[in-house]
């Protein structure tokens, strides 16, 4: 998520369930409006993990609405426990985010930004910087 949308991992730890969306063969997330088709091979990752989320057993908070649960009951992930992985595989995060902001930009209309949960001035911002209108 944080590659192929370009989000934040403050963003993603917030993600709930009730953000999974699906519509007939089609699995969708909700970072803005309207929710964004999740292509494959995300959208079975996605479902797989849905179905089998760990730590689920624990008495901390076993009716747990967020899609990354953390240790704490009632709390998502930390997000430095994300933030982490993609280091560790060694896949820059932070500078792929950027650049796929960027490519995003470029490649979208508008209504498309606010579905990936950008602003339209943040957009406009990237776009003029990446010599784009």
């Amino acid at each position: 998520m944080i590659l192929l949308y370009a989000q934040p991992v403050s963003r993603i730890v917030r993600l709930t369930t009730d953000d999974v969306l699906h519509d007939g063969d089609h699995t969708l997330l909700r970072l803005g409006e309207p929710p964004t088709p999740v292509p494959e091979p995300l959208a079975g990752l996605l479902r797989a993990y849905l179905e089998d989320r760990p730590n689920m057993t624990t008495a901390a908070s076993p009716a747990s609405r967020w899609l990354f649960r953390g240790r704490r009951a009632g709390q998502p992930v930390d997000p430095g426990s994300i933030r982490d992985l993609p280091q560790e595989i060694g896949v820059p995060a932070q500078s792929g985010r950027t650049a796929a902001i960027r490519q995003l930009v470029l490649q979208m209309p508008p209504v498309a930004a606010q579905g990936l949960g950008y602003h339209h001035t943040s957009t406009t911002k990237i776009a003029a910087e990446a010599g784009s209108p």
